[in-house]
């Protein structure tokens, strides 16, 4: 059988691309070689929400007297935690896989490797069978980066570094855990652990957290972070990896700090070993898959979509990127967007951005204008958030005086922030937006607050 597409990869970009493919008629064959769902929804973004939503449920608690309400005793129960994040994991993969019988998709749960082309299409051998396809979409996804640091293999290889995999996994909250890198996992867990009981200290080589997040706002969260124990020692770089520590220098000064695990979380490289690629001649660009606005690459017929081609390393993204690929092989003319697709960060509080910060904007030459206020003008914010110190910026183009950036740190954020990537898609103006009429009494309200600042 030749099939109309092979897609290698069941995370966000492979089972939607599938999915769309099936339910545009074409015969699908999906490779997926550890578990549908990919990173994101056994080892990522799923997982850790469902461990934050906890975290955040006894933060609430403790802080109940806040509010009138009395409590006492509260602890959070990790081993019932993770017990309860694997009931959502398991939940939500049967769905995916019910998604893929639904659309006909035909799924081979095995590691697939492209060998090369013949006259009826691409051939991928998993096992001990060549299967063909007209098209190929590669959404291989991307793995954890293990920076060459002195003991960092052995600690891998005895369990005392971790990357995101065993962390959502753990059996036992670790009293003492040391965070190799602040973005946007180190944080997420750094945040969750921190909220179980463990003593979190978090090693980043930059002057600031949250990598390119808008900087007054990763300051604001380094300082809500701060209030509740977390330590940060940032501009530091990690020489070494002992037995029961790590080694970091800053300032000059070399310094260890004692850790019973270690999270290494510096980032994420493109899946792009081990595939074959080479044997059907497609680029690479420092080792991420390169693609046009279509999302194919160099080699016709062939696409890549999601982490796998580096561009934006987000699932929602990686969704849209497969839309766009089968749409085109569907004869749908379809280009891929980047200025308008959101970033969070589901700590407690949230963080949310879309478009340009301030420090892009200006790194692009943009006449720009900011507008920012508290989160405190929301109503519904005031009377939820007591003590809150969450901000609202928006960014406009001075001359076209439309909306080019929205920033804002407080809880809701991550639920509101599409309604702005929505605005800036539109390239809505200051004065349409003016005209929205928002729910009352909502946090959104806030960006309309913060508009009328302009």
């Amino acid at each position: 059988m030749v099939y109309d597409l092979i897609v290698i990869g069941g995370g966000p970009a492979g089972y939607l691309a599938a999915e769309r493919a099936g339910q545009g008629g074409m015969n699908t064959l999906l490779f997926e070689k550890r578990s549908l769902g990919g990173v994101c929804l056994n080892e990522g973004c799923i997982p850790s929400k469902a461990l934050l939503y906890s975290a955040k449920i006894a933060d609430n608690a403790r802080d109940g007297a806040k509010y009138g309400v009395d409590a006492s005793g509260v602890a959070l129960n990790h081993p019932a935690v993770i017990k309860r994040k694997n009931k959502v994991v398991r939940n939500l993969v049967a769905g995916v896989k019910a998604k893929m019988k639904k659309n006909k998709v035909t799924v081979v749960e095995d590691t697939a490797f492209i060998t090369g082309r013949s006259p009826e299409g691409y051939q991928v051998k998993a096992g001990d069978t060549v299967y063909t396809g007209r098209r190929l979409l590669i959404a291989s996804g991307s793995v954890p980066i293990i920076p060459s640091i002195p003991g960092a293999k052995e600690g891998l290889e005895r369990g005392f570094v971790i990357t995101n995999r065993e962390i959502l996994d753990l059996e036992q909250v670790p009293e003492k855990l040391v965070i190799v890198g602040g973005g946007v996992i180190g944080l997420e867990m750094a945040s969750y652990y921190n909220s179980a009981g463990s003593q979190v200290t978090v090693i980043e080589m930059l002057d600031h957290i949250a990598g390119a997040t808008d900087l007054e706002i990763s300051q604001i969260l380094q300082k809500n972070y701060e209030k509740k124990g977390i330590r940060f020692m940032l501009s530091s770089r990690v020489t070494k990896i002992e037995e029961n520590a790590v080694v970091y220098e800053a300032g000059g000064q070399t310094h260890r700090v004692e850790a019973d695990k270690v999270l290494m979380s510096v980032g994420r490289r493109p899946a792009t070993e081990g595939l074959g690629l080479e044997n059907i001649g497609v680029e690479l660009d420092r080792g991420a898959i390169r693609v046009d606005e279509r999302c194919q690459t160099n080699v016709p017929g062939v696409y890549a979509a999601g982490d796998v081609n580096g561009v934006s390393m987000l699932a929602h993204t990686a969704y849209r990127e497969s839309e766009v690929a089968v749409n085109n092989m569907l004869g749908r003319k379809d280009i891929m967007r980047y200025n308008a697709i959101a970033s969070v960060i589901y700590t407690n509080p949230e963080v949310a951005g879309v478009g340009e910060t301030e420090q892009s904007a200006a790194e692009k030459g943009i006449d720009f204008e900011v507008a920012k206020l508290p989160m405190m003008y929301s109503g519904r914010y005031m009377a939820e958030n007591e003590g809150g110190d969450g901000i609202c910026k928006v960014l406009i183009d001075k001359q076209q005086r439309k909306l080019i950036g929205v920033h804002m740190i407080g809880n809701y954020s991550s639920e509101i922030i599409y309604g702005a990537a929505l605005m800036i898609e539109m390239e809505l103006r200051v004065d349409d937006v003016k005209e929205l009429v928002f729910p009352h009494p909502t946090v959104s309200e806030i960006i309309r607050e913060t508009i009328f600042e302009i």
